[in-house]
């Protein structure tokens, strides 16, 4: 326990909003909550020690340019700004690894809309760091580190929730920030929809001899895309989907054969590389929540939805879930409506459920459609490339969705 007399005052404190998840979803939505005015209990499982940890150890986010937004609206993006690589460039190729790409291709260009880049790649490090300051300074949020929820209750007017401490803490509103084995949707009795893709994502950075000149590139290989994301100082971010047996194999390899894997679908045009960083995988799969709402309880990030990295949308869907979850509290207070109440979750719930669905919808989709060899379907996704890549008003559209810039925009996320 962090801080024992914090917590012993806890006991018998209320507060509007309970966050489970001390992530970067729960930190960004208690910051956009208490900017609003409602005060906020933040729970994270993890140490602050943990959290606050400033070596780089290879896990970046690809940040839609609605992302940034967001962040710029509640003060996280002065502090990173200078540490953010802007994407200018989406290349999307076909291919096999050593082979190169197809000649067919999609490339989506920065600047065919007039808000800039289409988003801006950040390590997780700074993000973090930025959040943990920025709550540090806010009056409103109260943040435990190192302790977990263990109960959680509901009643006609409040959410309560047990700490492993035996501490309670009662506010009008419990939300689920906390991955997608939510302990909280759990003991909601809020069940899951989904599937494994039998895929494992390798995730590292590496540093290489050629500047990468802003440029994103998604390579799609039978067992799954590759993606190579630029950082800054000449480094990439590497997403690379393989079989869950072929991942197994590359994460236990040496540096040195890990490299000698990763070439041939690298390829040469960012000259010689290395490893920066560690190396992590996660399975991929794709879970929904049932239902994003409970009894004064709602859910965000991949508490409600995780999918394929494929279009590298997790991160930004868990945003868009925070800057709508903010505008329909804050609406809900001006009304004078119950924050917690049905009503006011059901608008959230209505907001964002349709948007994450067709997301997970096009993602499985896309990662089927692409990670497989049968050469009819080869052909027609090279014919299909190469025509959205012909028709500039379709290849716009393609851009402003990469940017986040479509759909029904929560006000934080609109300038």
């Amino acid at each position: 326990m962090d801080n024992p007399v914090q917590l012993r005052i806890l006991h018998s404190m209320d507060t509007d909003l309970i966050i489970v998840g001390g992530g970067l979803n729960g930190p960004a939505l208690a910051l956009a909550a208490a900017q609003a005015g409602f005060t906020v209990t933040i729970i994270d499982s993890l140490p602050l020690d943990t959290r606050k940890r400033v070596d780089f150890d290879g896990r970046s986010y690809a940040l839609a340019h609605a992302s940034m937004r967001l962040l710029r609206g509640i003060g996280i993006w002065p502090a990173i700004s200078d540490k953010a690589q802007p994407m200018l460039e989406i290349k999307v190729t076909d291919g096999r690894a050593g082979e190169g790409p197809s000649p067919w291709m999609m490339h989506f260009d920065h600047a065919e809309i007039e808000e800039g880049p289409m988003g801006y790649m950040v390590e997780d490090r700074h993000l973090r760091r930025a959040f943990l300051d920025a709550m540090a300074e806010e009056d409103r949020i109260t943040h435990l580190s190192g302790e977990t929820v263990v109960a959680q209750s509901t009643g006609p007017a409040s959410a309560t929730v047990t700490l492993a401490s035996g501490a309670q803490i009662t506010g009008k509103l419990l939300i689920g920030s906390d991955g997608r084995k939510s302990g909280t949707a759990t003991r909601a009795g809020i069940k899951r929809t989904g599937w494994g893709y039998g895929q494992t994502a390798v995730v590292c950075a590496v540093k290489h001899e050629k500047p990468h000149h802003g440029i994103a590139h998604q390579f799609f290989m039978p067992n799954g895309p590759l993606a190579i994301l630029p950082l800054t100082k000449d480094r990439s971010s590497i997403v690379w989907s393989e079989t869950d047996a072929r991942a197994k194999a590359l994460i236990e390899m040496s540096d040195d054969d890990f490299l000698a894997a990763l070439r041939p679908a690298f390829g040469s045009f960012l000259g010689q590389i290395s490893l920066t960083g560690a190396r992590f995988s996660y399975p991929l799969n794709l879970t929904l929540a049932n239902s994003f709402v409970a009894d004064r309880i709602a859910l965000i990030g991949d508490a409600a939805h995780g999918v394929h990295p494929i279009a590298g949308q997790g991160l930004n869907a868990g945003l868009r879930d925070v800057a709508a979850l903010a505008d329909v509290l804050e609406q809900a207070r001006a009304r004078g409506e119950d924050i917690g109440g049905t009503q006011t979750l059901a608008r959230y719930q209505q907001w964002r459920r349709f948007d994450t669905a067709t997301l997970a919808l096009a993602t499985d989709t896309f990662n089927k459609l692409f990670s497989n060899d049968n050469p009819l379907l080869r052909a027609a996704r090279d014919i299909g490339m190469g025509l959205v890549n012909a028709a500039p008003g379709l290849r716009r559209t393609f851009i402003r969705e990469a940017a986040g810039l479509t759909g029904d925009l929560p006000r934080l996320m609109r300038s």
